[in-house]
């Protein structure tokens, strides 16, 4: 723009052609630099600068035209101060006069007007610029919730869900790590998620890291404060060696109902610009937002797996009531047929067929103790033991027959059912010499007992087969409780 002569009349519709692009344009820095542009043109400046400093950051600084410093002489200069909701937010400074004169009284109140229209653009710019973020730490929030809540394994002390948060709120917050710490057994916090940009090494070291009961900033957080520092490094309260990877940083407790569940550190690197006062207002909502995410899904959780052990209840009952008394009036007609039959081999398949119902109903009872196990039983014990009954039944000719008495899967853990069904499988392999060809099909016979007792008085879990040509049952495998 071309420099203009005469008084701030004369120079009135250039200064509003200028300050209707300046409004125009929702861009701050595109905005700062065009108000440095028409400053310089409209009052003879070879150089204008627009400076906003930022206690959070390095701020602004737009220029326009040659460096002051490279004028010789360094010629006359005109600063005014520019204004945001009545606060000193910066300045608006021109330097060099064309002519080589002073800058008059028509250039200062030209200067002071572009200046007014600069804090009317930082303000703009400010407010569009909390409202991006404040909808952008909305819509994370709700994507956590959504995420919690749509995940029915989801509960508060998983890892995953621990995990969604983690990532979640380091992302909200251009930082380099999130991480959520959960009250450790043995007092202080640990960490027990983590998301981080930051190398494998610090990831590894910061895995399960714990910070101990006598840091000030878990007093803190266990009475629901929040804590911030700028220099988490260098910060006294910080008595943890992984605060030498980090400067800003914000601990946040995951608080619901009064309670604290735990806490979400926010931090990023060193020398990086540190939390604003509304980046640490809208962190301190995302944590308790979180928490109450936490709290739901773990109660959605509960809901589900309640609904899950009344629907095993009533198909216990059902096979009880019905099926298994349905079974029992075949079998006694069964049997009523069979002392009625006139022919041997008629009565002997009456008597297999009653010998089937038996073992039908044996199974049966077996399924329903299985259904109500409680969530600490070996999930698929007994229906790994009734395939491998099953694989048995080509080698042997006939399925053997499968019962259990007590609640065998809450009885062993998971190594003791390996044992179990690696001895059955060993058994059954043994067993098919043992009945002569002629004999076939035979019914063996296997019985897993979760309330044996040894010899000694000691509980025990036993395994017996019984093998038609052997003379007795065969205790095959037993484990003490």
């Amino acid at each position: 723009m071309r420099a203009l002569a005469g008084g701030p009349i004369s120079r009135l519709p250039q200064l509003l052609e200028a300050m209707v692009t300046v409004g125009s344009d929702h861009d701050l820095r595109r905005a700062l630099d065009r108000i440095a542009e028409n400053a310089a043109a409209l009052t003879g400046a070879r150089h204008a600068a627009v400076s906003l400093p930022d206690k959070d950051g390095p701020g602004e600084l737009i220029t326009h035209g040659p460096s002051p410093a490279t004028e010789q002489p360094a010629g006359a200069f005109l600063e005014v101060p520019i204004r945001v909701q009545g606060k000193l937010s910066g300045t608006l400074r021109v330097t060099g006069k064309d002519s080589g004169g002073e800058f008059g009284d028509g250039d200062l109140h030209l200067v002071r007007v572009l200046a007014t229209q600069a804090g009317i653009a930082v303000s703009n710019a400010r407010t569009h610029a909390a409202a991006r973020q404040r909808r952008r730490w909305i819509d994370g929030t709700a994507s956590v919730t959504t995420a919690l809540l749509a995940e029915p394994d989801t509960r508060s002390t998983t890892p995953n869900a621990l995990t969604v948060v983690a990532e979640q709120g380091r992302d909200l917050a251009d930082a380099a790590t999130g991480a959520v710490l959960m009250p450790h057994p043995e007092g202080g916090m640990e960490i027990v998620a983590i998301s981080t940009v930051l190398s494998e090494a610090v990831r590894a070291e910061s895995e399960h890291a714990r910070i101990p009961p006598q840091s000030p900033s878990v007093h803190q957080i266990r009475a629901g404060l929040a804590v911030f520092s700028d220099d988490f490094g260098g910060d006294p309260r910080s008595i943890s060696p992984l605060s030498r990877h980090y400067g800003p940083m914000m601990l946040l407790p995951l608080r619901s109902s009064g309670r604290v569940l735990g806490a979400l550190a926010l931090c990023r690197k060193p020398g990086e610009r540190r939390f604003s006062h509304t980046e640490r207002t809208l962190g301190t909502q995302f944590a308790a937002q979180a928490a109450v995410a936490l709290v739901l899904a773990d109660r959605h959780r509960d809901r589900e797996q309640l609904a899950v052990f009344e629907d095993r209840d009533r198909i216990a009952r059902d096979l009880h009531d019905l099926v298994i008394q349905r079974l029992f009036a075949t079998g006694m007609l069964l049997e009523t047929a069979r002392r009625k039959a006139q022919l041997p081999e008629v009565a002997e398949g009456v008597g297999r067929a009653v010998d089937e119902l038996d073992a039908t109903i044996q199974e049966i009872r077996s399924a329903i103790i299985a259904l109500q196990q409680g969530p600490a039983a070996v999930p698929g014990l007994r229906s790994r033991v009734l395939r491998e009954a099953d694989a048995a039944t080509p080698v042997l000719g006939s399925r053997p027959s499968v019962q259990f008495v007590g609640p065998v899967g809450a009885r062993l853990d998971d190594e003791g059912g390996r044992e179990l069904l690696a001895a059955l499988a060993k058994a059954l392999a043994e067993a098919a010499p043992l009945v002569p060809a002629a004999a076939r099909p035979a019914r063996i016979e296997v019985v897993v007992d979760a309330l044996a007792m040894l010899p000694d008085g000691r509980p025990a879990v036993r395994l017996t087969v019984s093998v038609p040509a052997a003379p007795e049952a065969l205790t095959v495998w037993e484990r003490p409780l």
